[in-house]
């Protein structure tokens, strides 16, 4: 069992709909797949169907509670081998929960033991800040897939990004690795793009991913819907695109 946290500290980057995309192909793959929505905004939870009103267990209750990992899991209805960890809002509580708490950090990495070999892969979608609830992904996880955005300001957040990482791996948890980078909101026609793709490469050389995620209204329409992209235009580009990097992500796996 692979847990992969998606992560980058800069809001915006296309986060939650890699981890749902990413996540729905892989099961469509065969393989059983976990998500684990830690961000209190709860789009993955949403974006896969659920409605966060009628969520009786959380993330929450696994972070401040004696609450297991597998008693809030729920089957998705939309794919098979597809699974969630969904959120809710009171999870933004528990940053401030969490701060009298025992080894705060490492509550997600315990809790994960219960479930341990029964998923493929665990991908967790972080929020979009340094708090607690990243650093509980960041020391549970075995590597970090960071999606970038194609633009000038993507940059600059990219050394707190690594600086981050390498303060859990010396502090928290010295397995963790990169697990690739890519880049989202692509266009290739623009000198910008690939400028960004061209800076991103020097950075991070063989971890960068030879797919793109382009602008795409349909990807963007998809999460209102409850849908990932292959159930509601398969045919898109944005959906060829995430098809794609789930390939590229399989085939770099060194898995069948």
């Amino acid at each position: 069992m692979k847990i992969i946290s998606i992560f980058n500290q800069k809001g915006g980057v296309g986060k939650t709909t890699s981890n749902i995309n990413l996540c729905s192909y892989l099961a469509l793959e065969g393989y059983k797949v976990l998500a684990i929505d830690i961000d209190p905004q709860g789009n993955t939870t949403s974006g896969l169907g659920f409605d966060k009103h009628k969520i009786e267990k959380s993330t929450y209750d696994v972070l401040t509670s004696d609450t297991e990992l597998k008693d809030v899991i729920i089957q998705s209805q939309l794919l098979e081998n597809l699974y969630l960890a969904p959120s809710i809002m009171e999870l933004a509580g528990a940053e401030v929960e969490l701060t009298v708490s025992n080894s705060r950090e490492t509550i997600l990495k315990k809790k994960l033991r219960s479930i341990d070999g029964e998923y493929d892969f665990v991908f967790i979608d972080c929020p979009p800040s340094l708090g607690i609830l990243t650093i509980n992904a960041l020391t549970a996880s075995d590597s970090v897939l960071i999606p970038i955005q194609s633009e000038f300001y993507a940059l600059e957040g990219v050394g707190q990004l690594i600086n981050t990482i390498q303060l859990v791996k010396k502090s928290l948890n010295k397995d963790l690795e990169v697990e690739g980078v890519f880049l989202t909101m692509f266009d290739g026609r623009t000198n910008l793009s690939n400028d960004v793709k061209n800076e991103v490469k020097k950075y991070f050389n063989n971890k960068v991913y030879n797919t793109t995620i382009p602008r795409n209204v349909r990807l963007a329409e998809a999460p209102s819907f409850g849908l990932p992209i292959v159930l509601y235009d398969q045919r898109c580009k944005g959906a060829e695109a995430y098809e794609d990097l789930t390939k590229e992500f399989v085939k770099r796996q060194g898995v069948n």
